[in-house]
């Protein structure tokens, strides 16, 4: 699908061999706190996970894709989740990885792919995310998409003994359906 592929990185459906990369990135304890998790997946776990990615969203209520370069190296993963087709709205969420690979523009550049694919494929209105407010990498990268603050949600997480807030962002598609 062309709207998946941008000029640096393409988004693509998981296959079973991303098995090693996505339990790379569910049991990285330094990035449980963004991701809202507190316990290790097992790899029986992602492997039955990955062997029904394929169920189509409007089943599932969520799609998540692989970030992979041109290289064909996997390099983060991006989500769509509490996908509401009657409502016309969905989170969103993306990860890249490696910190060599952060903050050259693939995180970016995937959001933008994934926009385009919700509003133009999907049909939604609106797209939200939820960041903690000590997050400004993706604060930043969510702002420079369009993202708009509107709510702060008060003591939202506990990680690490200490309570923290998190935004509420939303994208609302003001192109006319």
């Amino acid at each position: 699908m062309l709207t998946l592929k941008g000029q640096h990185i393409y988004l693509r459906a998981l296959e079973l061999d991303d098995l090693n990369f996505i339990y790379a990135i569910e049991n990285d304890e330094s990035i449980w706190e963004i991701s809202s998790t507190n316990t290790p997946y097992s790899k029986f776990l992602i492997a039955q996970y990955l062997e029904n990615a394929h169920k189509d969203i409007y089943e599932v209520k969520q799609l998540r894709l692989l970030i992979s370069n041109y290289n064909n190296e996997a390099m983060g993963l991006i989500d769509i989740f509490d996908f509401d087709p009657v409502n016309h709205k969905a989170g969103i969420g993306v990860l890249i990885k490696n910190e060599i690979n952060r903050n050259k523009g693939y995180a970016s550049e995937a959001l933008k792919l994934l926009i385009s694919y919700c509003f133009k494929h999907l049909n939604l209105h609106q797209l939200y995310c939820n960041v903690s407010e000590n997050n400004l990498p993706s604060l930043n990268l969510f702002k420079n998409q369009g993202f708009k603050e509107v709510g702060l949600k008060k003591d939202w997480t506990f990680f690490d003994n200490t309570y923290k807030n998190e935004y509420l962002l939303q994208l609302i598609n003001t192109h006319v359906h």
